[in-house]
């Protein structure tokens, strides 16, 4: 049950990961929310995570869950964590430390049960030395570590993952397809990954 921040670049496979630990976990057949913090604007993001009563603010037309009400007795993922305003994280470490929360515009606190797996391609230490992420939270996240090295520094994993999404795209097109030649395989392996 204990917090997860997964660390790599971008598209080295995080929320892949995330999935993986939520479905080893004994939480595995409760909900499983994401929150991609990169996608929502700073203005709605408190709102996003602990939901609002209606008439919070303008547009606030009803009554909304945030992602802890969504993931509760489950996993919230938060991904690009980095991502999230100082202010925001000092209001996620005290949801972290009190297990309650509550919603914009009202004062009524509401517990939450979730685990939380969190994903940066920032390295969390750098910004909390740069004083651009919380150290308190910056342990109360990163309980347990996992770091996703990128493609080209495991490039065992090249023909594994060629001959997955060979499979994948056989089905989806309906297209037998057997193999890829060895010269192909070779060409994929020695490539950059950028």
């Amino acid at each position: 049950d204990a917090n997860v921040c997964i660390y790599g670049e971008s598209g080295t496979g995080k929320e892949l990961i995330a999935r993986a630990v939520h479905t080893a976990s004994p939480r595995a057949q409760r909900p499983l929310v994401t929150l991609d913090c990169t996608a929502i604007p700073e203005g709605l993001m408190e709102a996003q995570l602990f939901g609002h009563v209606k008439g919070a603010f303008t547009g606030a037309v009803d009554h909304r869950d945030g992602v802890f009400s969504m993931a509760h007795t489950g996993t919230l993922f938060m991904d690009e964590l980095c991502e999230l305003s100082l202010p925001l994280q000092a209001k996620l470490l005290r949801v972290i430390q009190t297990r309650e929360f509550s919603k914009v515009g009202s004062s009524k606190p509401i517990s939450t049960n979730i685990r939380l797996v969190t994903a940066t391609n920032k390295n969390l230490k750098h910004a909390v030395d740069r004083g651009a992420f919380r150290e308190d939270l910056y342990y109360r996240v990163a309980v347990i570590m996992i770091e996703v090295p990128p493609l080209r520094e495991r490039r065992e994993d090249i023909p594994i993952l060629v001959r997955h999404f060979l499979r994948t795209l056989s089905q989806v097109y309906r297209k037998p397809i057997q193999g890829i030649a060895s010269g192909a395989m070779d060409r994929i392996v020695s490539s950059p990954w950028p």
